[in-house]
């Protein structure tokens, strides 16, 4: 029986096979991924909230919560600056849309319409807007909705307050705990699936968009593989071996989270996977349960190379000069429309649209050139932020000294 790694190998290639050979069977595959997913969606907050919870009341003190958030927000912000300023600087450098003359038509402003209304979302009310979407209406409705940033948010609350409370809540502490080993051993469960989603997947993209979609804008889709590529080896290489980790055997311990992610173009489905093996490499579970969760919303990456590179390249596709000025304030605008961005729908499109609204002279209707290239866009983007988001909980726990290195070195030498 093939381990899970080449289980989700065959099962992209099967789905490949099926896509270019009989489409239409291959589009009647796509409840596959559907159902993965909804499992997913299902398990993954209760188990967020259970593994924030004690992860809190485990610290012992707040004051010790409170330093790993701050030195958490530090390390994101500094990252996706430091990701935003790359993909701008590169993008001036390359250029990729020298070569294009694009003219927005009537069609094409329509087409990108709802993706501009949805940019409301992420644009108005500025930071209190942010800071009140944080905050559910209910705590049901934070879990109805899978909204990783209100669960987050009440899980800190809640853990804080049975914290302060002491010795009567330990009923509470024992049945949270029982509760997070019980949806722990469900995710494996659902995990085991895996490789059926992936099928799925593969399946109905190479079906609907066909090989040669890929071609299209070859020159931007092929500048974010790369810049992409670059930021992990450099950026994130750099800072797990600053923190003494090999970057070749983490990236190969983490390898089916990355398959999964690669073709399913989500990393929402492997979070309580990589969350459970940074625990099981030596990491302090405390920080794992606090830098994780948070990295999903405060610590996208990859989303903000997309950024950058996206409106340089749209400025120069359009024909747009783009000043000193105007450039710094794209990039404080992306900084924030992408920390607000979780739940919102088609979320790269979103927050792209957020973001030239700061900029008015790019024709939000030039969106229109990305849209077809979206998915293969989100690969790298997925992939991107999942890397990111393994490494932060390495730099934070050595930061904090929660590191246990020998387990490490031997946990990542068997893998």
């Amino acid at each position: 029986m093939p381990g899970m790694f080449m289980q989700v190998v065959i099962a992209s290639v099967l789905g490949l096979g099926l896509g270019l050979i009989d489409p239409a069977l291959a589009m009647q595959t796509r409840w596959t991924t559907d159902i993965f997913l909804r499992l997913i969606v299902m398990a993954v907050g209760p188990l967020l909230f259970c593994i924030v919870v004690m992860g809190i009341v485990g610290a012992g003190s707040l004051r010790t919560v409170g330093r790993m958030g701050i030195k958490a927000l530090v390390y994101f912000e500094v990252m996706t600056t430091f990701a935003l300023v790359m993909a701008v600087g590169i993008g001036m450098l390359v250029q990729p849309g020298r070569a294009i003359v694009f003219t927005p038509t009537v069609e094409d402003a329509q087409m990108v319409a709802s993706y501009a209304q949805n940019a409301h979302l992420l644009h108005e009310g500025g930071i209190t807007a942010f800071i009140l979407s944080l905050i559910p209406h209910s705590p049901t409705d934070a879990f109805a909705q899978a909204n990783v940033l209100q669960i987050l948010f009440f899980a800190i609350l809640f853990g804080c307050c049975l914290s302060l409370i002491g010795e009567a809540g330990a009923p509470l502490v024992r049945l949270v705990d029982a509760l997070a080993v019980l949806f722990a051993r469900m995710m494996r469960l659902i995990i085991a699936l895996a490789p059926l989603g992936v099928f799925g997947a593969m399946a109905t993209t190479t079906a609907h968009y066909g090989m040669n979609a890929i071609m299209h804008l070859a020159a931007f889709v092929g500048l974010y593989f790369v810049v992409i590529a670059l930021f992990i080896i450099i950026a994130l290489g750099g800072c797990l071996r600053l923190s003494g980790v090999n970057p070749w055997c983490f990236l190969r311990y983490f390898r089916e989270e990355l398959a999964i992610t690669f073709t399913t173009t989500t990393s929402d489905a492997v979070l309580p996977s990589v969350m459970e093996k940074l625990r099981r490499m030596g990491v302090d579970p405390q920080v794992v349960g606090l830098v994780v969760p948070a990295g999903y919303s405060f610590n996208l990456d990859a989303l903000s190379i997309y950024l950058g590179l996206a409106v340089v390249f749209l400025a120069q596709a359009t024909g747009t000069h783009l000043s000193t000025w105007q450039m710094v304030i794209m990039l404080t605008t992306a900084l924030f429309t992408s920390k607000g961005a979780h739940g919102v729908p088609g979320i790269a499109i979103v927050v792209l649209a957020a973001t030239l609204a700061a900029i008015p002279s790019i024709p939000v209707a030039s969106l229109v050139m990305l849209l077809a290239v979206d998915w293969f866009i989100g690969i790298a983007r997925a992939v991107g932020n999942l890397a990111g988001n393994c490494v932060a909980p390495i730099v934070i726990g050595a930061w904090e000294g929660r590191l246990d290195r020998e387990k490490m070195a031997r946990v990542l030498a068997q893998d």
